[in-house]
């Protein structure tokens, strides 16, 4: 059961980028988008052909949710494919649409990279998209054995890892990590609409991190909320209720709630599984000035290469108005001392790393 032929229906960001990370295994990939343009550019990005009714391996549905079960209908209406799958960020609903349209279950096995950007379009597609990111895959009951494998095939070729877990583990599960977290990214950042130009002119880092995600296509976020619906907003009056707690504490002045939120929130950080999927592990943060300039940051990564030192993170922040940047390298606590030698030899300004500091952003 080797992938040599794969249709990707619909040319976005996730679509786009699985097509380039299959290009890039030597899979020949076919593209189809009701969107002339996104195709176009997918083509020209080098994600693969135009799709001209070619019978194939596997078929993956980048479409949004609520018509996946018609493409999946209507493909296999056409014996477009082998195998079916979709990614679609919840699962439930459009499993639901596939038993109503009576789509054949046994060749349909739905997906949901945990993988994305804040842009959206192929032309933010990159085909490392999914390296190193969980794949979750949701079987049906009735799906074949032979659709599973393609499809953890085309997993494995995107550089993700296949993680199976039923529908309904996995709507409740990216309600809590991933739909949740991005409405409340949005609640900070709409306070931030009616910001004067004093409040937003303080802004660091730590408040780019907790709205990153919230610059995110709403169309898009609405029609994913409205799928998932119910379990989003259980864990939404859960951190409503926190805030709501915490508030009511700054007011009294009794802080005892706030602390135990904030207790709370380092254990639950804790929890978050590293870069290489398991326990997170301490880190120590050493701050490098950089010059904003062309080459510095290939400068300082050649300088820990020599030095024989893994960065395991980085962050940059630039300072407003001025031509210097900070640059924050997590590493190793073992490794702290040598990489702090090396770059002051190579002529860096490095502060003092505190002893123990494990790296988390002190707001």
């Amino acid at each position: 059961m080797t992938l040599e032929k794969t249709l990707i229906v619909g040319t976005g960001l996730i679509g786009t980028s699985a097509a380039l990370a299959l290009r890039e295994k030597g899979v020949a990939v076919y593209l189809s988008d009701v969107d002339a343009h996104a195709v176009r550019t997918a083509r020209a990005l080098g994600a693969g052909q135009e799709w001209t009714g070619q019978s194939v391996d596997l078929a993956l549905i980048a479409v949004p949710p609520p018509i996946v079960g018609q493409q999946l209908a209507d493909l296999q209406k056409r014996e477009a494919a082998r195998a079916y799958t979709d990614v679609t960020s919840v699962k439930v609903g459009p499993i639901a649409d596939a038993e109503r349209l009576g789509c054949d279950l046994t060749s349909y096995v739905p997906g949901h990279p945990l993988a994305g950007r804040e842009r959206s379009g192929p032309a933010a597609a990159r085909a490392d998209l999914f390296l190193g990111r969980p794949w979750a895959l949701c079987p049906h009951p009735e799906t074949g054995a032979d659709a599973v494998r393609l499809a953890r095939e085309l997993v494995s070729m995107c550089g993700a890892e296949a993680v199976t877990v039923s529908a309904g583990e996995h709507d409740a599960a990216v309600a809590l990590v991933s739909h949740a977290p991005h409405v409340a990214a949005s609640a900070v950042a709409a306070c931030l609409k009616d910001g004067d130009d004093v409040a937003l002119g303080l802004a660091g880092q730590g408040l780019r991190d907790v709205t990153r995600i919230a610059a995110g296509d709403p169309r898009l976020w609405r029609t994913i909320l409205s799928r998932n619906a119910l379990p989003v907003a259980g864990v939404l009056e859960r951190i409503a209720a926190d805030l709501a707690a915490a508030a009511s504490a700054l007011r009294s002045g009794d802080l005892d709630d706030v602390t135990d939120l904030l207790r709370r929130g380092v254990d639950g950080h804790g929890r978050i599984p590293d870069k290489h999927g398991g326990p997170a592990r301490e880190y120590t943060v050493i701050q490098v000035v950089l010059q904003d300039r062309p080459g510095e940051l290939a400068r300082l990564f050649n300088a820990a290469g020599l030095a024989d030192v893994n960065i395991e993170d980085v962050r940059l922040e630039h300072s407003a108005g001025l031509p210097v940047g900070v640059v924050e390298v997590s590493v190793r606590p073992e490794d702290t001392g040598r990489l702090a030698k090396a770059l002051r030899f190579h002529g860096w300004h490095v502060p003092p790393v505190p002893g123990g500091n494990s790296g988390v952003d002190q707001a």
